[in-house]
């Protein structure tokens, strides 16, 4: 099964409209079977950005397409718009795979929440698949904090209880946006990946437009981050990177 992760978008007036349209052109060539968009669609969640930014998803060629909203969507009550423009899918289920997808955003608050009920529902949902297929949370804020990015004041508030969830329930992937930096953890059997921002201008500590394609087999995980418009690399490849430069 090939899965595309989009992430953080941020159409207005002021996004790199050439990057999202190339990032279009690329994910369509790869006719993957399922395309997770982790948020952040609209800078600003007004409605004009919403308009411009369903009209960019509509030009996507694919059957499953999972949208998550970020902390950008919801701002001046865009998590109004969000609902009205796209329909949240909380999960995704076939014969491969089960992914289940939580709401971390709230209004006019830049830190993300799962809550109890969240996190109890994402819970029960999960140890309830226990037939092999290949278990994935989709969510927008990041679940641990990332090098190359800054103080992290903006974060989860109770990633801890979600980390439980995850490790509890046999979680084998966790997809997050919202930092702008490519990156990936590896907690036992649990990977936790990160994409960059696929059209915005600002990112950290990983200049370039990116998205990252994952290739899920039943006993593996293959993620590639993919730069628009240009290379591709394993994305275990940008710690590997990393650690070279700190070291040297």
């Amino acid at each position: 099964m090939l899965l595309v992760q989009l992430s953080d978008l941020h159409v207005s007036n002021g996004f790199r409209r050439d990057m999202l349209e190339q990032a279009i052109d690329e994910v369509n060539n790869l006719a993957p079977d399922i395309i997770v968009i982790t948020g952040d669609i609209t800078d600003n969640g007004i409605l004009q950005e919403y308009e411009k930014a369903r009209s960019y998803i509509n030009m996507l060629r694919c059957r499953n397409i999972i949208m998550l909203s970020g902390n950008h969507d919801y701002r001046n009550t865009g998590y109004l718009l969000f609902k009205r423009f796209f329909t949240p899918k909380q999960v995704y289920e076939d014969d491969q795979c089960i992914i289940a997808t939580l709401s971390t955003a709230r209004p006019d608050r830049d830190e993300g929440e799962v809550g109890y009920r969240q996190n109890l529902w994402l819970l029960n949902t999960l140890t309830a698949s226990n037939d092999g297929r290949v278990k994935i949370i989709a969510m927008h804020h990041h679940l641990i904090p990332i090098p190359d990015t800054g103080s992290d004041r903006i974060i989860v508030l109770d990633a801890g209880d979600v980390l439980q969830t995850a490790l509890e329930a046999g979680v084998n992937l966790v997809l997050c946006g919202h930092k702008h930096r490519p990156w990936i953890w590896q907690l036992g059997n649990l990977t936790i990946a990160y994409a960059g921002t696929t059209s915005s201008e600002r990112m950290r500590g990983f200049f370039k437009n990116s998205y990252n394609i994952v290739d899920v087999h039943k006993d593996r995980i293959d993620i590639t981050l993919k730069v628009v418009g240009g290379e591709s690399m394993p994305l275990k490849d940008i710690v590997k990177a990393r650690e070279v430069m700190v070291e040297g």
